[in-house]
């Protein structure tokens, strides 16, 4: 589900409190979180809704000054109507996980586990140590050079690093990517042994 900048603005600081989509099925269900440009956001509730269900005061309160510019904006995607309430949790843990570079000898030995699955699920075998290496010296390259170097496909590369990020080893730039205080940390340790 996404979200316009101006209005996870609106989100978190508490004025948007509800969003309106047109599916064709939901892509959010209730209780579950999102991770977004501004922190995490709750969804509270997904109902299936008809127009005459939306009043100016639902509008307002998803960040459309009307119900009729709300539903402008609807008018120009397919499917069922829902309303969704949500709500912003706060900042996304992920970024305080990868400032942490004050790493113990578990947690070098809980992520060198996590790597290590990791590369043996892969179809390029062992990539995380690699990949982070290749961070490491080339930060900001973009996505389809840093495969081609790799000799990796694009998309799985992009899908690799994710899992990095969620380790809070890699952050992603535009373009690019580079490694975290946390990912500096933890590829340090990896290269003393």
């Amino acid at each position: 589900m996404l979200f316009r900048h101006i209005h996870l603005q609106g989100i978190r600081d508490g004025r948007i409190s509800l969003a309106f989509r047109k599916w064709l099925r939901p892509t959010v269900k209730t209780g579950t979180t999102l991770r977004t440009g501004v922190g995490v956001l709750v969804i509270d509730a997904v109902e299936e809704i008809t127009e005459k269900e939306i009043t100016d005061q639902d509008a307002k309160r998803s960040g459309f000054p009307s119900k009729a510019s709300l539903m402008a904006e609807l008018e120009k995607h397919k499917g069922q109507l829902y309303r969704i309430r949500l709500h912003y949790r706060g900042e996304d843990p992920r970024i305080a996980l990868r400032e942490d570079a004050d790493v113990d000898a578990a947690t070098i030995d809980m992520i060198r586990k996590k790597l290590a699955g990791l590369d043996a699920r892969s179809i390029y075998g062992a990539w995380t140590r690699k990949v982070l290496g290749y961070i490491e010296r080339h930060p900001e390259e973009k996505a389809g050079d840093m495969a081609i170097a790799l000799k990796v496909d694009k998309e799985w590369l992009k899908l690799q690093v994710r899992k990095l990020k969620e380790l809070g080893l890699t952050e992603s730039l535009k373009p690019g990517y580079r490694l975290s205080p946390r990912g500096e940390a933890i590829l340090s340790a990896m290269k003393q042994s």
